[in-house]
Formats: C-alpha cells, structure tokens, sequence
C-alpha cells in the first residue's frame, strides 16, 4: 500500500499544479515498472475518485489541520489517504500507518505525528465532516462555483442531476460492429460470460466494467467501448454508401469506426496529433475497417485538401470537456471561466474551415463533448447568423432534444447539431 500511496499522492500534485490527469498517471507508472496490475488499478481508482471528490478532501483537511501544509507532496499524501479512508475498501488501520511511513519516504520524517493525527482523528470525526456538512459548491457537489454557477443559469432544472451524475462512476458501454455482429449475438455472449449487461438504443449495450481484454469479442473487433451519447455522431451525420466523408478531430477513432460500420463510406481521418493518430488506425486494424488517415490541422484546408469537396463531415470540436468531467476529473479543477471564450473562438474557426471543403448539399455535424452554451447553441447560431448558405437540420423522432445529451446513468454529455449547405 505504500507504493500505492506514494504513487497516487505524486499524481494528485501534478493535478493540482495543472497538469493532466491522464498523462500524470501514465508517467507515475511508467517510473514504477514493478507496481503489480491491482496496485495500479488502486491508484487509478483513488486518483479518479479522489478528484472527482476534491472540494470536499480539501475542506476536510482544513478543518483537520490548525496550519496549512506547505509542503506540497506531504499535503496530496493527506488527500489520498483521506480519499482511501473515505471512497476504497482498505483497512483503516493499514491507511494510516502505511501513510505515516509514506511521509518519512517523502523526506518529512518529522511530519509522521501530524500525518497520524490528521487521519485518525478524521476517522473519529467522520460523522460529522461528511459530504453533508459543508454548503459551498466545492464540498457539496465536487465542482469549483462557477461551474456550479453556470450550470444553474443554463439548466434551472436540471443542474442538481447534471452533477450528480458526474459525480458518479461513468457507466461502460459497448458499440456493436453491425458489420461483424448483432446486439442479441452479443448480449448472449456476455451472459455466457458472466457478464452483467443491458441494451440501450441501437448497437449499445452498458456492461459491468472490466478491463477490454475481458471483454467476448473486443480483440476480434466485434465490439467497442464508446459512450452511448458519443453513438450519436455518426447515426446524426446520416451517412450513405459511395459518400466521401471528412472526420476533423479524428483521435482516438471511435467515431471515424462507427462512421465506416454504418455504410460504405470514403474516409479521411484528420487529427493534428500523430500519436492519437496512431490510435485510429489501431481502432480501425481492430474492427477491419479502412480509412485515409493524415496529420494534419483541420483549421488549414491549405495543408491537406485536394480541392474535391465532402458530402459529409464529421466535426469533434476540441472543448471544455465539461459533459464527461466524471472520465477526466481533472478538467473541472483546471479549466477556468476564461477558458470557455478561447474555445468558442477556436469552435469559430474551425467550423469557418470546415465549411469551405463541404460540398453544395452537403451536411456538417458539429458536435462537442460540452454542456455549456458558450460552446454549442452560442456557437451554432453565430456561425449561422455570418452565413446566409447554412441552416440547421431538425433532427428526426427519438434523437437528443435540441442536440442535446446531457449527462445521466446511460450517457455521458454531448452536443450536436446538423448544418446543411445551401
């Protein structure tokens, strides 16, 4: 547990000085090659779960402690074991001294008292810094104010389940490849592998979660692990066979995947990142699937188009991430309400790009993984008040009301809308 400790409380600094959560954790394991497979799924869970629960570690240690903790390792060292007493299953007794020894590794020898104090006198006082002692934002519903704040103003009546919901531990969800399978096929193969499963609309099915590689059928590209509110995307676009489709924002392929499951399509794959690239065509070698990928930045048609228009384009606009903040927790710590200007601009501009290579006729679905308006109505109707050859499609009986997928138990949170050239 040590290990564990140490390995966590080195990730939770790196959050908490900006960083991001996925490559903080990739590079504390990266430098422990000799963490065992369940250790290292601990540190992801205390990780995520310590997150997604930040405001309200941190106001529990505030009142545990008569000084701040200046030393910053020693003082993520308290939030993790805060977060294990509260959120995993290990014993007490093991939590806390595990974490005083931790402190010593820390190069804080003279820290074991305070650390030994602070958490066993958390554990005596547990009834009483619960959740529901604390009335601001942070502590309450694991959010900084102002994102507490905005939610309220867009969504009156909804904002207390939106955070709930991404509070909660996202569901794991299945896309059935039509192409090699089918949804009965499927959840007779997870039952007869003791797998908890329920279908949902079209190819999606929600699983207990497990790692991929127990999964009946991932590695021979059956299935895929997709959100049921990301399945929208391609079956919006409405793609046909013979049509030549653009997918900007590629990475990491699950929708450029889907696209090409739905019909016969002619596929470029643009991301401007060549590793995330190289998860698309591991996607796509996966399911036998078959697409042009390039690298390339979709904001400059100049450097990768041929001058022959899409019919189709597929745009994942690059975002707040605000409607899959309980997937990456991170981002509702170290995003700030000035971030949300500099995406919508960035929005602007690639939807500006996008436009020049659709064809007459032609539709483009803009899609974000967002709740906020700045980002997607906002965004939309700009964008459609500078130009009089666009207007916005009316999605058909049974598709997201207003583009809009907001986050619950079966779907995380998304935005779309359908643009049609005119």
């Amino acid at each position: 547990m040590l290990e564990i400790q140490l390995c966590a409380a080195e990730v939770l600094g790196e959050v908490l000085a900006g960083r991001n959560l996925t490559q903080s954790l990739e590079k504390a394991l990266r430098g422990r090659p000799g963490l065992a497979p369940g250790d290292r799924a601990a540190v992801r869970e205390i990780c995520y779960d310590g997150l997604r629960s930040l405001g309200l570690l941190e106001a529990q240690l505030s009142k545990l402690l008569l000084t701040p903790v200046r030393h910053g390792g020693l003082r993520s060292l308290l939030l993790v074991g805060l977060a294990q007493l509260q959120f995993t299953r290990a014993k007490p007794y093991a939590v806390v001294d595990h974490a005083v020894r931790a402190a010593e590794r820390l190069g804080q020898p003279a820290a074991r008292g305070l650390v030994n104090a602070v958490l066993r006198n958390f554990l005596r006082r547990q009834g009483d810094l619960g959740r529901d002692a604390w009335s601001t934002d942070e502590a309450r519903h694991g959010f900084p104010g102002w994102w507490v704040d905005k939610l309220r103003t867009q969504y009156p009546d909804r904002w207390e389940a939106i955070v709930e919901s991404e509070g909660r531990h996202p569901p794991m969800t299945l896309r059935v490849n039509r192409r090699r399978s089918t949804v009965p096929r499927t959840l007779e193969a997870l039952e007869a592998a003791g797998i908890g499963a329920r279908a949902l609309r079209g190819e999606a099915i929600v699983i207990d979660p497990r790692p991929v590689a127990e999964i009946p059928g991932f590695a021979q590209g059956l299935v895929s692990v997709q959100d049921a509110g990301a399945q929208w995307a391609a079956t919006l676009l409405d793609v046909s066979d013979g049509q030549r489709v653009l997918d900007a924002c590629a990475a990491p392929g699950g929708k450029t995947g889907h696209l090409l499951e739905l019909a016969d399509v002619d596929v470029l794959a643009l991301d401007s990142d060549g590793a995330r690239l190289a998860r698309v065509r591991e996607n796509l070698d996966r399911l036998g699937l078959e697409a042009t990928l390039a690298c390339a930045d979709a904001r400059d048609p100049s450097g990768w188009w041929d001058g022959r228009p899409f019919a189709r384009i597929l745009l994942d606009a690059p975002c707040s991430a605000s409607g899959v903040a309980r997937r990456q927790p991170d981002v509702r710590w170290n995003r700030r309400p000035s971030d949300l200007p500099k995406f919508a601009a960035g929005q602007a501009r690639l939807l500006e790009a996008m436009w020049q290579v659709l064809e007459t006729s032609g539709k483009l679905l803009y899609a974000t993984c967002s709740v906020f308006r700045e980002e997607n109505e906002a965004t939309v109707e700009a964008f459609l008040a500078r130009h009089a050859d666009a207007q916005a499609c009316t999605f058909s009986d049974g598709a997201p009301h207003g583009g809009r997928v907001l986050p619950d138990d079966d779907h995380d949170g998304f935005f779309y809308a359908l643009l049609e050239k005119r």
